[in-house]
């Protein structure tokens, strides 16, 4: 059986996150200096929460990674960590991102064609409403701010994805069959540097694969902002 979960990147004893419900009425929430402190229109997000579909239920607070820097084919993007100065996004250990995405299957298959896109909870092909959203996919299973060639990812830079309600809705791509914890690699990584534990690239198969996802906040207009949700999908084989 096949199945996506969401957490909180938050480790337990277990070495798991918080488990997010996955219903429309819970998620993650994008706030000012602490729970239910708005963020001003053009602005980033200072603090990140667990919280309800309306945002006002407060959770576990997150490690919160605000946009800085976009970046492009030619310079990398950066976040900032917790309000830190900040960093280039290849950077970003995967521990220091809110979010986890996690599939897992009775047996052990390869993923492709792994989709991430922004949108309004109602319509998939509508963008959120009223909200720029940053998002970056961590590949750094190392808990030191070091990097590698990181040559095994869904996308070839290392820059924020933006889903601007303005633009056409386009999906983000993800890292194919990137195991559990995220920490298969292909061979042009270095396994020990980034403590990466399998070199098979997209080959790789697992009852478990991880994704660990950096998310910043922008509003456009001024209100909460609760036509908001994300929208993740794979294919197995």
């Amino acid at each position: 059986m096949a199945e996506i979960k969401f957490y909180a990147n938050i480790k337990d004893q277990s070495g798991d996150g918080e488990l997010i419900n996955h219903s429309a009425g819970s998620g993650v929430g994008f706030y000012g200096n602490g729970f239910g402190v708005s963020v001003p229109v053009g602005g980033k997000q200072t603090t990140t929460y667990v919280t309800n579909a309306l945002g006002t239920s407060e959770g576990a607070r997150l490690n919160n990674t605000a946009f800085v820097t976009s970046g492009n084919l030619n310079t990398k993007g950066t976040v900032s960590i917790n309000s830190t100065s900040a960093i280039d996004l290849d950077k970003l250990p995967n521990y220091l991102c809110p979010l986890n995405i996690r599939f897992t299957h009775s047996e052990p298959v390869r993923v492709q064609n792994c989709k991430l896109r922004i949108f309004d909870r109602n319509n998939i092909n509508n963008h959120a409403s009223g909200v720029v959203t940053y998002v970056y996919e961590s590949r750094h299973p190392a808990t030191v701010t070091s990097v590698g060639n990181l040559s095994h990812r869904g996308r070839d830079v290392s820059s924020w994805y933006e889903f601007d309600p303005v633009d056409a809705m386009t999906d983000m791509t993800f890292t194919s069959s990137p195991g559990a914890s995220g920490k298969n690699t292909n061979s042009q990584d270095s396994s020990v540097t980034l403590g990466y534990s399998s070199q098979q690239g997209s080959l790789h198969q697992s009852v478990r694969h991880d994704w660990y996802v950096a998310l910043s906040s922008e509003p456009v207009t001024v209100g909460s902002k609760t036509q908001y949700g994300l929208y993740f999908t794979v294919e197995y084989l």
